[in-house]
């Protein structure tokens, strides 16, 4: 038996996941201490010891996220795709691991912090917000890299169709949970990608 008022060993990867689950599922406001206890296993005491508040609980659990499910939009960032296939990968991809029902549907990154109070939620805010501007920055490159190639026109409006395509990235978590079949989705990311002509040779 461990000494006593030593604290009970757990698995970080197990209570992270456990978190980001909850906060994908109902987003950060309406996440309660209680309910985080419940799904961790893990006493209040606990909590704050490993992660310092419920913000340092989110912020970790965002990372689980981007390193797990949320990691196929890093697919943006490959150099050794064409533009286009990053960008027809990053859609399609995301479509299929939005509408996976193995997890809660919809992209935490776009569902879970972008509400709430103004003085309970900005630590979330801000996370959530980081994480859209590296995918964000990473879709512009893209545009820029097909116009480069010669793939758009060179009068192309980069920020303008960054965020044609960035919206539509993140508006699939609506639709998504508005039970949107994945087919209608796919679907629609091949019309976005019809202005995106294909590279001679593709």
């Amino acid at each position: 038996m461990p000494p006593v008022g030593r604290p009970r060993a757990f698995d970080p990867e197990s209570v992270l996941e456990a978190a980001m689950l909850l906060f994908w599922e109902q987003g950060y406001e309406a996440t309660s201490l209680a309910q985080l206890r419940e799904a961790t296993g893990l006493s209040s005491a606990s909590l704050y010891g490993a992660f310092g508040s419920k913000d340092g609980l989110f912020e970790r659990a965002v990372e689980h996220y981007i390193s797990g499910p949320g990691s196929i939009t890093d697919v943006a960032a490959d150099a050794a795709l064409s533009p286009r296939e990053a960008i027809a990968r990053l859609l399609h991809g995301s479509i299929d691991m939005q509408t996976d029902p193995s997890h809660p549907r919809g992209c935490l990154i776009a569902l879970s912090g972008t509400l709430g109070a103004p003085e309970t939620g900005e630590t979330a805010r801000r996370v959530v917000a980081a994480r859209r501007a590296v995918d964000r920055a990473r879709v512009r490159a893209c545009v820029v890299r097909g116009i480069a190639a010669g793939d758009l026109a060179e009068d192309t409006d980069v920020d303008g169709t960054t965020s044609m395509i960035h919206g539509f990235l993140l508006g699939v978590s609506t639709q998504v949970r508005d039970g949107v079949p994945a087919q209608h989705l796919h679907t629609a990311a091949d019309t976005l990608l019809a202005n995106w002509p294909a590279p001679r040779g593709d």
